[in-house]
């Protein structure tokens, strides 16, 4: 095409369908297709990214998925409402931002909880399960009794005996080798012994006497050999003593009114 001046000038002019070959019509579909499932995946990849990341914004810049419960579960000794407000995750807080073993982390600052789990249920609830401490032994404690399970943690304060071996230690705690030392006795004593057990007092780690009724006692020593030692003072129970010295098991010292007699184990 050429204009007034002698210049040309090219102008684009879309062709007819039918000016185009059948064949070249089909060989551009089939590639179309091939270019659509050769993208294909990275089209679902791409919208698939682009959902995640827009329930994660939801999730941790809106209360839409806040927590609105605390499920508190295994709890006895502590209340639901004592592990809530240990837990102290404000309503609303996006739940997939609470950070979980920080929370797990302050509810075993309660004293009865030994274990404590915490997990998500979607959408709105954050359930706390709680496994407390079991008693072993009471402590006497100005006036009350202090429940100590096995590793001499004091978690309960009661007013009166609850049945279970009254252990007498100057400063009852994990930490204190007299109480270790006394728990580790009780856990050895036989049912009899248990049954006849008043006190077990321990001065000191190797300064351990149980006190039982009747007016007996079982001079127990250190925390070793503990079955042999617990199968000898049993076994002398019915003697007619008042004390048992049951600290060389294999040599007993047991008094009989006045007079102290050695016997072997």
């Amino acid at each position: 095409m050429t204009d007034s001046g002698g210049t040309r000038r090219w102008r684009l002019v879309r062709a007819r369908r039918d000016a185009v070959p059948e064949s070249v019509r089909r060989f551009s579909a089939r590639a179309r297709r091939r270019r659509l499932r050769a993208a294909r995946p990275w089209l679902v990849s791409l919208g698939t990214v682009l959902v995640l990341a827009s329930a994660a914004g939801v999730g941790y810049a809106t209360p839409l998925l806040g927590v609105a419960h605390v499920r508190v579960e295994g709890a006895a000794l502590v209340t639901p409402d004592e592990v809530r407000a240990a837990a102290a995750v404000p309503s609303g807080t996006p739940l997939v931002r609470v950070d979980l073993a920080a929370v797990g982390r302050r509810v075993r600052g309660l004293a009865p909880v030994a274990r404590a789990t915490v997990t998500r249920s979607w959408p709105d609830t954050l359930v706390v399960r709680v496994w407390e401490r079991t008693g072993v032994a009471a402590v006497p404690v100005d006036g009350r009794y202090a429940v100590v399970d096995v590793t001499g943690v004091a978690f309960q304060t009661v007013a009166a005996a609850p049945g279970l071996p009254v252990v007498k230690v100057a400063h009852p705690g994990p930490d204190d080798a007299t109480t270790r030392a006394a728990l580790t006795v009780v856990a050895a004593l036989t049912p009899e012994l248990r049954d006849l057990l008043v006190a077990l007092v321990a001065d000191a780690p190797t300064r351990i006497r149980l006190d039982l009724r009747g007016g007996k006692a079982v001079i127990w020593g250190d925390a070793t050999e503990n079955e042999d030692k617990a199968r000898v003072a049993t076994s002398l129970l019915g003697r007619p003593v008042t004390v048992i010295d049951v600290s060389g098991p294999d040599v007993v010292t047991f008094h009989e009114g006045e007079s102290t007699v050695d016997r072997s184990a």
